[in-house]
């Protein structure tokens, strides 16, 4: 693109020489061809260098947007879910979307028209000088175009802080509008469409607010770029056009300044594009760059070792936990001691801290040091792959990719035969559902898996849990949406297929954990019974009322009946 520019700023010069021998009357047929041919091969060079320059300088942008948003998506699989928990969806695909591809157009066109302007502007000048025009009259004809350093002083970073408000606004939109998508069933079964609309014009109106300040800056900037270099041109003509009349310049000397002079306008403009863009992507490669600094609440020690397949017997020790700016603590001294192999059961209201428990298993938040091991191995000096790897988490609200039912179920591993797949679902009571519609195991799922009803839903992902036959897996509350006889179904196929391999199952009703070799009963972060179904049964508590509310009798009867 250099090349492209200095060979353009011979064209003024061959014109303003072709001029003189006109005004002359030395021009001949074979000048008038040597001419021709020579403007011919310029415009040909300019445009073969300019095209392969173009072409780089694009490219360039595109791999900077490939490549970063690789970066951003690395980065987001490395936050830990209290980073989730403070921003939306809608946020993160700001920084995908719009700053990545802000920062893109500044590569792209940043560089191809900076590269234009300067080097066109600093050719025509050293083309001036060449072709002997007068220094002074190159002097005055440009004094015009120094303003523009100081221009750029005072414009830029009230560009910047602008365009900073916009990208912003950007992100909050797109982040309501992802809301309000996912929630529109909400929307339309409660009729309150003209509010949702109200709520997300607000978003709209203040974009438009912070991109109207914007403009208004960025056009008056641009606008008094070219008036400079009109004004450089209109000195030109007066001043230039007068040294012609007295012949102290040729009439070449003064058609090649003014070609110049236009030639340099039009750079003038490009800058102002230039500066706009630049302060723009400053914004955003400033939100890029706060994003990527962040570091991950939950991170592997430099010594961090695996945890061995055999080892998934699981203890907790005086465990207690809080969330960061929480005002009570979610758990409070936690003595746990499950065997490998054994089945562990967790009752307790909402809000007691069962889910929070296993989340610490998973490291999802850090537990305290020393309080949580797996083995001998504390959580917190193992590798995150391995220990996770050791885990078969199933949440109540599973989550569903909006892909096949079959890509559902082998999500811990895409290549797993279909037999084995077909078990999981037969295990998890969804194979019949599954075998009801056209394409089975092919049907593609909607969004979060809209397709599927509830209790489907939750099954779908209990087989994906048990596909993953993992040394330990977790039962969040993971049959709550079933009815009670699937229900039973659900766990007795768990007892017959987790023998000897360690099994904690969360739930609300005690049908789904009285097998289990040990229960717990929480509440408030703290236990307050443990043991067999058959000991808390003979203890007030708890476990005894909540099974008699739930079974219909007293817990005298249910103790002797079991």
């Amino acid at each position: 693109m250099m090349l492209a520019n200095i060979i353009q700023s011979l064209y003024p010069k061959v014109l303003g020489d072709f001029t003189d021998l006109v005004h002359k009357n030395k021009i001949t047929e074979a000048a008038i061809i040597d001419y021709s041919l020579l403007l011919l091969v310029i415009g040909i060079s300019c445009g073969i260098f300019f095209g392969v320059g173009q072409y780089v300088v694009m490219r360039l942008g595109r791999i900077f947007e490939f490549i970063t948003r690789g970066k951003l998506f690395n980065h987001f699989i490395k936050l830990s879910e209290s980073y989730y928990s403070k921003h939306g969806v809608g946020e993160l695909l700001s920084y995908v979307m719009n700053d990545v591809t802000a920062v893109r157009e500044s590569i792209s066109q940043g560089i191809n028209q900076t590269t234009n302007a300067v080097i066109i502007t600093a050719s025509a000048i050293v083309m001036m000088v060449i072709s002997s025009i007068p220094l002074y009259l190159i002097v005055v004809c440009v004094l015009p175009l120094l303003i523009i350093p100081w221009l750029v002083v005072w414009f830029g970073p009230a560009i910047r802080s602008r365009s900073k408000q916009v990208q912003e606004s950007l992100a909050r939109m797109t982040e309501a509008a992802e809301e309000q998508f996912g929630g529109i069933r909400v929307t339309k079964k409660f009729a309150v469409e003209g509010m949702m609309k109200g709520r997300f014009g607000e978003k709209v109106d203040h974009i438009r607010d912070n991109q109207l300040s914007l403009v208004r800056i960025s056009s008056l900037f641009q606008a008094i770029l070219p008036f400079l270099g009109s004004l450089s041109l209109i000195i030109a003509i007066i001043f230039g056009g007068y040294l012609t009349i007295k012949h102290e310049i040729t009439l070449g000397n003064f058609v090649s300044l003014t070609l110049y002079l236009r030639m340099m306008v039009n750079p003038l403009q490009q800058i102002g594009n230039v500066i706009n863009t630049m302060q723009r992507s400053q914004a955003s490669l400033d939100r890029i760059n706060q994003l990527l600094a962040i570091e991950p609440d939950i991170k592997e020690i430099a010594s961090a070792r695996t945890i061995q397949k055999e080892s998934n017997g699981i203890r907790m020790k005086a465990l207690t936990f809080s969330y960061p700016d929480a005002s009570r603590k979610a758990l409070e001294d936690i003595h746990i001691h499950l065997p490998a192999g054994q089945t562990l059961g967790i009752v307790g209201k909402t809000g007691s801290g069962k889910t929070t428990l296993v989340k610490l298993l998973l490291r999802i938040y850090d537990p305290p040091k020393g309080t949580v091991f797996i083995g001998d191995t504390d959580v917190r000096q193992a590798t995150l792959e391995s220990l996770r790897n050791q885990i078969a988490y199933v949440p109540q609200d599973g989550f569903l990719f909006s892909t096949t039912i079959r890509d559902n179920i082998a999500f811990s591993n895409r290549d797993e035969a279909m037999d084995v797949i077909e078990m999981a679902a037969q295990q998890a009571k969804i194979d019949e559902s599954i075998q009801t519609f056209a394409e089975q195991y092919e049907t593609k799922l909607g969004e979060r898996g809209v397709t599927l009803s509830g209790g489907q839903r939750q099954r779908t992902s209990l087989a994906r849990g048990f596909i993953k036959n993992a040394p330990i897996l977790i039962l969040d509350d993971s049959v709550s949406a079933v009815d009670a006889e699937t229900e039973t179904q659900i766990i007795e196929n768990v007892r017959l297929t987790r023998k000897g391999k360690t099994t904690i199952i969360i739930a609300h009703r005690i049908s789904a954990i009285q097998h289990a070799d040990q229960i717990i009963v929480l509440d408030e972060g703290r236990i307050v019974q443990q043991g067999t179904h058959r000991q808390l049964l003979k203890e007030e508590g708890v476990y005894a009322a909540l099974y008699a509310i739930q079974e219909g009798g007293t817990r005298y009867a249910d103790a002797e009946g079991k």
